[in-house]
């Protein structure tokens, strides 16, 4: 008898301290260290863009695992992190709120656990600049 698998669950990301309504919030989940904070190389990875303001859409049917989201408020809607002398111009957030120094946080700062149930993550949008 094959042992059962425990049903996808959903993830609700909330976004908290965007400092406009212009553009849009860039979002990513992935659940490969090596593709985060920037997962375009990702072809696992949830990715959804919706208007600044906006609430964004539950990802559903998550296989169980420990994932990450990354995400930016693009403004401009250039579909890019603008930056100045290396520092975001614009906001960016991460699962787990971690403290921004130096550079993205690693995975392991930003990782969560998706299980059988619901999982709520509200991220703040640090601005730099």
């Amino acid at each position: 008898m094959l042992p059962a698998s425990s049903p996808p669950a959903r993830l609700d990301i909330g976004v908290v301290g965007l400092r406009s309504g212009q553009g849009v919030v860039r979002v990513c989940v992935t659940s490969h260290p090596d593709h985060f904070p920037d997962c375009h190389s990702d072809p696992d990875a949830r990715r959804v863009t919706v208007p600044a303001g906006q609430p964004i859409p539950e990802f559903t049917a998550l296989p169980s695992g420990d994932y990450a989201v990354a995400l930016f408020h693009d403004e401009n809607g250039n579909r890019r992190l603008d930056r100045l002398a290396g520092i975001p111009t614009e906001g960016v957030g991460f699962s787990n709120n971690p403290r921004l120094m130096f550079g993205p946080p690693r995975f392991t700062q930003a990782r969560f656990a998706v299980t059988n149930k619901p999982v709520d993550e509200r991220v703040r949008l640090k601005y730099f600049l």
